[in-house]
């Protein structure tokens, strides 16, 4: 692991720093007392001591990020910070780092992305001698690029503001693996990812992202080379996110996305290596072909189904399968006939192959630790496998290889415990702890549980939950989000209410992420329908946002193909699947919806969720013991009077 660095390691009791009177309420400019973050610092801090693992819940407004970053610093070891998001990870670089490193001024840190949000020089130099430009607004940016790669000492995208989100020019010169050669490329000592591997060696902290630590595991698995230097310590923030990005990236996925990346990559390097190539040409022209009468086996409409049929599909359209594999072999034995080919064909060659090797899996696989499933979103058309349970290969390859693993977020623990979360992921021990939060949640936030409501599975609830979200929004006077757990119920209920009230009505889907919440913040008494990306990673403090309704118990949809083996594995092995998995789930997904609300000690509202069962059915006391102790009442007129107050 990671040699121990003397310059941290010079050790002051906690309280120094965190206390009412230490270094952050003297340097801070918004600095309060929180008992609970110098809680949290001791412990991580022991946790390193002990080089043992610690899973502790802390809730919004612990300042967790400084309780974790002082201990870690003070460690004298390399850590790894991993966050649930690139804005959370850029939070911690641009400003909680700097703040810190006024204490500690030796400090290094290193911020690390997934490689297409870097650019590629040799791309960028390669575009200049071609006209591949595509009209006056492209070579516009072009030219911008130009000019800022000349001073930027990290390439990254995200230091480029004039460029478009909706620009399809950086995804020709982004430093994604597929194209890069590697030591071979000429820019290779003046690589951008190279300087960041560099730069990532020398530090005493990296700051990742849950996509790239995961991806880096899963390199790590297979014995590729890791993008990450040795370290000793990693604290996973927003750690209730960990299976999903695990299973993601322990997957393996094909698609005609790929095949055509594979394909106008080819056609690329080709024009700009000026390789004549006729016959590589065909066999591309071929790939595209065979690759289009494959995916089109696939039933039309968007949606997510299990292929537990896969023997039978290649029993009947074993000519288009085979025909798809060959054209993969052909273009395979082109690129190894081209003479004097550069690394740039090698590499193309190597995807290839690796692409045949991924059909052959997710295809004819029969590894009953994975689930095989498809996807039809949109133009795409994805074949996936995925492993059913990750716990195992976490608890092998990161849990006994890491000295001391930190799992924190606000939404951790079921009920009092952890149990789900360590079955979950693999972790087997480790000092738990959950920490209360400062909010006063009983005076700042009342929950609302209308019991009058049909059961949300009954056909007439849409409109009875409609009538409902019509008299809170009155009584809250908009200011809220509206969250749902599907697309069709958030329609519909939306277009019941949106000309019942005179409020600004925002609904997801009619614009980007991001402009529909600058648009929220913007509009005085405004209400958002959304479904579940609003349900965590969002921030609206203040009287903006002033209640959030939630339509029914967050239970994942039982058909998802993933969920379904899940369930399905945990009752072949005679457990209760809707006890260990389902419920506990909705749980963690249902705090995290209600976390909008509360995110300072002035933010005051209304919780309401129109979902009957959470207090008639058994199960639905597990629900309320696992949220703050907010006010309860099932009665408008409460709520009405608690809007009065705010």
């Amino acid at each position: 692991m990671a040699t121990t660095s003397s310059k941290f390691t010079e050790k002051t009791p906690l309280e120094r720093i965190f206390g009412p009177d230490g270094w952050l309420a003297r340097n801070h400019p918004r600095y309060e007392y929180r008992p609970g973050q110098l809680e949290m610092a001791e412990e991580v801090e022991a946790a390193l001591e002990h080089r043992r693992h610690l899973i502790i819940e802390a809730g919004t407004g612990t300042g967790k990020t400084m309780a974790y970053l002082v201990p870690m610093i003070r460690s004298g070891r390399r850590v790894v910070i991993s966050t649930g998001t690139k804005n959370l990870q850029e939070q911690l670089f641009y400003k909680d780092i700097p703040f810190l490193q006024k204490l500690y001024p030796k400090l290094s840190v290193t911020l690390m992305k997934g490689r297409q949000n870097y650019l590629c020089r040799q791309k960028l130099y390669d575009i200049e001698a071609q006209p591949v430009l595509d009209g006056l607004e492209e070579m516009d940016h072009y030219a911008r690029i130009r000019r800022w790669e000349r001073h930027s000492e990290t390439g990254d995208r995200a230091e480029l503001d004039s460029l478009p989100d909706s620009s399809t020019l950086w995804s020709r010169i982004d430093a994604r693996s597929e194209t890069c050669t590697g030591q071979k490329c000429n820019q290779f000592e003046r690589c951008f990812i190279t300087w960041m591997h560099q730069r990532a060696a020398e530090s005493d902290i990296l700051i990742v992202n849950h996509h790239l630590f995961f991806a880096d595991l899963a390199l790590k698995q297979m014995e590729y080379a890791s993008l990450l230097p040795e370290y000793a310590a990693i604290v996973f923030d927003e750690a209730h996110e960990m299976e999903d990005v695990a299973t993601k990236y322990f997957g393996i996925q094909v698609s005609n996305y790929r095949i055509e990346e594979l394909a106008r990559d080819t056609e690329a390097t080709l024009r700009l290596k000026a390789i004549e190539g006729p016959a590589t040409r065909v066999a591309v022209g071929d790939l595209r072909q065979r690759a289009e009468r494959f995916f089109e086996l696939f039933p039309q409409g968007d949606r997510r189904a299990p292929f537990d049929n896969r023997q039978s599909f290649l029993e009947v359209n074993r000519g288009h399968y085979s025909g798809l594999l060959n054209a993969l072999v052909r273009l395979e034995t082109e690129f190894g006939a081209l003479r004097d080919r550069p690394e740039e064909i090698n590499n193309l060659a190597r995807r290839a192959a690796e692409l045949r090797q991924a059909f052959q899996t997710v295809l004819e696989s029969c590894d009953r630790n994975y689930v095989f499933w498809w996807e039809r979103r949109g133009r795409g058309v994805f074949v996936e496998a995925s492993p059913i349970d990750v716990s195992g290969i976490l608890q092998k390859i990161l849990f006994s290889e890491v000295e001391t693993v930190v799992l924190t977020s606000a939404t951790l623990a079921v009920g009092a415990n952890f149990d789900f979360l360590k079955r979950r992921l693999g972790i087997q021990n480790g000092k738990e702890r959950i920490l209360d939060s400062h909010f006063n949640y009983t005076q700042q936030a009342l929950l609302y549980t209308p019991v009058h409501l049909p059961d949300p599975r009954d056909a007439g609830f849409a409109c009875r939950a409609a009538e409902e979200v019509v008299e809170i929004l009155k009584a809250t006077q908009g200011r809220a989000f509206v969250l749902f757990t599907s697309y069709s119920q958030m329609r519909d209920v939306y277009e019941r209410v949106r000309t019942r009230l005179r409020y600004k009505m925002l609904l997801q889907g009619t614009a980007p992420r991001t402009a529909l919440l600058d648009k929220f913040r913007r509009t005085p008494h405004s209400v958002l329908f959304a479904t579940s990306s609003f349900w965590q990673g969002v921030d609206v403090q203040g009287q903006q946002l002033s209640a959030v309704i939630i339509d029914r118990l967050p239970f994942a949809v039982p058909t998802d193909p993933v969920v379904a083996a899940r369930i399905r594995q945990i009752n072949e092995d005679g457990g209760s699947a809707f006890n260990e998995y389902q419920i506990p789930e909705a749980v963690i997904a249902l705090k995290q919806g209600f976390g909008r609300l509360i995110r300072s000690e002035n933010d005051r509202g209304v919780l309401a969720i129109l979902d009957r069962r959470l207090v008639r059915m058994a199960y639905g006391q597990l629900f309320l013991d696992s949220l703050p102790t907010y006010g309860r009442t099932n009665r408008l007129e409460d709520v009405k009077a608690f809007m009065q107050k705010c």
